[in-house]
């Protein structure tokens, strides 16, 4: 069984974002073809509500999925499609755009660090205007995969017969929140058509046999081929999601909230909004 190596390790940069909002961009705007079929990895965290009260109001989205994940935290959604709701700790928001959707984001004061992760998953051509949905995961439908030194919240995907809760995903992806136990080392199966990237959050962990590359807080690695990773954590322990999926290896034209495949549709995604026939019946 080949154990993948690091390829890269991603570090974040503070940006903002929204109305004002500051959180630790991973990856996204950049080299698309290294991540795919992930565009966009956002680490917010802030215990001061000045830092991200302002949110994301509304906004469109096309050719995309938009992954929120609360690992703590107050967030209220609203959409085109009417819908309305809060995701809390330990809740997922996953939102289809497809066609298109116009939403927004407002994260509410909290008594404590708002902390959490949203990811853009891309979507293959075929299915870029496919009718949009929402749905919101409550934290204890997550169920739970264990190991000796590890346990890992499956919030999409099936990791030795534990299946998330997100499911038709179109990509079929994973989304896994692991959390590794101070000094364990283990190895994780993985598909091997898929690219695999680890995003640590909590603690230090090493992704290589040599241990030669930590990965810390705000970084993220991107791994090569294989059926399996090797992990170990630091002394403190880890925290990483992992996200997995197979490559699209498709043209990406893309600017701001909306991706396409080529830049006719792109343009065509922007004139759309402006006219008000953006969102499809």
């Amino acid at each position: 069984m080949k154990t993948r190596n690091i390829l890269k390790v991603l570090k974040g940069n503070q940006v903002l974002e929204g109305a004002g909002v500051k959180l630790m961009r991973i990856f996204g705007f950049g080299d698309t073809e290294l991540t795919d079929p992930f565009l966009l990895l956002d680490n917010f965290g802030s215990d001061d509500p000045d830092d991200y009260i302002a949110g994301f109001p509304w906004h469109p989205h096309r050719g995309i999925e938009t992954i929120t994940y609360m690992l703590e935290g107050v967030v209220e959604h609203g959409d085109s499609l009417g819908n309305k709701g809060v995701i809390r700790d330990g809740q997922v928001q996953w939102m289809t755009a497809g066609s298109g959707i116009v939403h927004q984001e407002m994260p509410k004061a909290y008594a404590g660090a708002m902390r959490g992760f949203q990811l853009w998953s891309n979507l293959p051509r075929k299915h870029k205007m496919t009718r949009p949905r929402y749905r919101d995961i409550q934290a204890g439908s997550i169920p739970e995969a264990k190991g000796p030194g590890w346990s890992m919240k499956v919030i999409c995907g099936e990791y030795d017969g534990v299946k998330g809760p997100a499911e038709e995903i179109f990509t079929d992806p994973w989304f896994f929140d692991v959390k590794a136990e101070p000094g364990a080392e283990f190895a994780l199966k993985t598909r091997p058509e898929d690219k695999v990237l680890c995003c640590v959050f909590e603690g230090r962990a090493y992704f290589d046999k040599g241990r030669e590359n930590a990965v810390e807080p705000g970084q993220a690695a991107v791994l090569d081929e294989g059926e399996a990773l090797a992990v170990a954590a630091g002394p403190s322990g880890a925290r990483f999601m992992l996200m997995a999926g197979k490559p699209l290896k498709e043209p990406v034209a893309w600017r701001g909230p909306i991706v396409m495949n080529t830049e006719a549709e792109l343009k065509r995604a922007f004139d759309e909004y402006r006219k008000g026939t953006f969102i499809k019946k």
